[in-house]
C-alpha cells in the first residue's frame, strides 16, 4: 500500500472502527446537496421561497364548430399523446372512455426515459422517436418543455393544444355527433360555476398540489403545500359525505380530482411525502375513489404498474435508488356503496 492510500485510509478510519469521518459526511452531504438543487432545477422550476412553480402550456388553440374555426371536429383526424403514469394525460383517457370517443380520438403512448430526459415514443410516427420531435415537428425551433398531453393534428401534422384542462372540456363537447355517449355532459352550463371553483381550488392545493409538496426545496414552501393539500382533502371528505359527487352528478371536476386520487397511496404519499393521511383512511374519499374507478371504461385507462414505475424508477432526485415499493396494496373494485348518497346520477 502506497503512503497515500495509507492517508487515505487513516482519514477514513476513526477510533471507534472503519466510520466516514464527519468531514467525508459533510463533503457527501454537500455534494449530494448541491448536486440535487442542479437536477431540482431542471426538474421543477422553483420561486424565490423554494416553492414549485409550473410552467404554462404553450399551445392554446381549440377544436370547435365555431364557424371559422380551423380545427372543425372530424372522426379521424385527431389523436392523443399521453403518458400512462401521468395524472394531466390521464384525464383524457378517462374522459374519452366516459364519451365513448375511442373511435373516434386515436391514441399514442410515451414512456419517460431519464437517459433521454423526456418522453420516448413507443412506436416511431412521422420520423419522431421522442415527444420532442413530435413538438419540433409541429414548430420548428421550439425550445420549450415537451409534455403530454397532446392533441394532434394528423391532417396537418401539428399540435393544437397541450393543456389537459382545456382539451378535456373539447372531448366533452365538440365531438357529440361521433360520441357513443353523446348525451353524457361532464361540463353542464347550470353546473359551470361550481364546477370551476372546484377545478381552480383543487388544482392549486391537490393536483398540483401534490407536486408542491413532492418539489418543494425549502422546509417552509413543503409545509405550506402539505397543509393548504390536506385542508382541501378534509374539506372534499366532508362534502362527500352528503353527495356521491363534487357537484351532486358527475363532471369534469371529478375527473380532475380522480387522477390525483388514484395516485395518491401510491406515490404522492410516500415518494412526494404527502404522509399525513391515506385516500383510503377517509371516510369518504376511499369510497369516491373507488366508486370512479368502476365507472364504465375508466379502469381500462388505469395502470398502476406504469405509475409506480414511472414515479419511482424515473425521478431521480427524489429516489436516487431508483427501488421500486412493491406495496401498498389497494382493492379498488371492492364495492365502494355510493350508490345512495346525494343525488348523484350514473350513466
Amino acid at each position: 500500500m502506497s503512503s497515500t492510500e495509507d492517508e487515505i485510509k487513516k482519514a477514513i478510519v476513526t477510533k471507534r472502527g472503519k466510520l466516514p469521518s464527519k468531514w467525508i459526511v459533510w463533503l457527501g452531504k454537500f455534494v449530494w446537496t448541491s448536486l440535487w438543487q442542479i437536477m431540482m432545477s431542471k426538474l421543477a422550476p422553483r420561486n424565490q421561497s423554494g416553492a414549485y412553480i409550473r410552467p404554462s402550456s404553450e399551445f392554446r388553440n381549440v377544436v370547435s364548430t365555431t364557424e371559422g374555426n380551423f380545427y372543425q371536429p372530424f372522426s379521424g383526424r385527431y389523436q392523443l399523446y399521453v403518458g400512462l403514469s401521468c395524472p394531466w394525460a390521464h384525464r383524457t383517457l378517462v374522459v374519452r372512455a366516459l364519451k365513448g370517443l375511442e373511435e373516434t380520438i386515436s391514441v399514442s403512448t410515451v414512456s419517460p426515459s431519464p437517459l433521454e430526459g423526456g418522453w420516448v415514443l413507443d412506436q416511431e410516427e412521422n420520423g419522431c422517436r421522442t415527444l420532442a420531435q413530435v413538438y419540433q415537428l409541429a414548430k420548428p425551433g421550439y425550445s420549450g418543455r415537451s409534455t403530454v398531453p397532446v392533441l394532434w393534428d394528423k391532417q396537418t401534422n401539428t399540435i393544437v393544444n397541450n393543456e389537459s384542462s382545456e382539451i378535456i372540456v373539447m372531448l366533452n363537447s365538440e365531438f357529440n355527433q361521433f360520441a357513443k355517449h353523446s348525451t353524457l355532459d361532464l361540463y353542464p352550463e347550470k353546473l359551470r360555476e361550481k364546477i370551476d371553483w372546484w377545478n381552480e381550488k383543487i388544482y392549486h392545493t391537490v393536483n398540483n398540489g401534490v407536486y408542491r409538496c413532492g418539489f418543494a426545496q425549502t422546509q417552509k414552501a413543503y409545509e405550506q403545500a402539505c397543509n393548504e393539500l390536506f385542508v382541501t382533502l378534509d374539506e372534499i371528505d366532508t362534502v362527500l359525505s352528503s353527495s356521491r359527487y363534487l357537484c351532486g352528478s358527475m363532471t369534469l371536476a371529478d375527473i380532475r380530482l380522480f387522477t390525483t386520487l388514484f395516485r395518491f397511496d401510491v406515490v404522492y404519499y410516500g415518494l412526494f411525502k404527502c404522509n399525513r393521511r391515506q385516500i383510503q383512511d377517509y371516510q369518504n374519499l376511499g369510497a369516491y375513489l373507488r366508486d370512479l374507478y368502476q365507472l364504465p371504461g375508466v379502469a381500462e385507462t388505469c395502470n398502476l404498474d406504469a405509475v409506480k414505475h414511472d414515479y419511482y424508477g424515473n425521478l431521480f432526485p427524489l429516489n436516487p435508488g431508483g427501488i421500486i415499493p412493491c406495496g401498498p396494496d389497494i382493492n379498488l373494485l371492492e364495492p365502494h356503496k355510493r350508490e345512495q348518497v346525494g343525488q348523484g346520477v350514473m350513466m
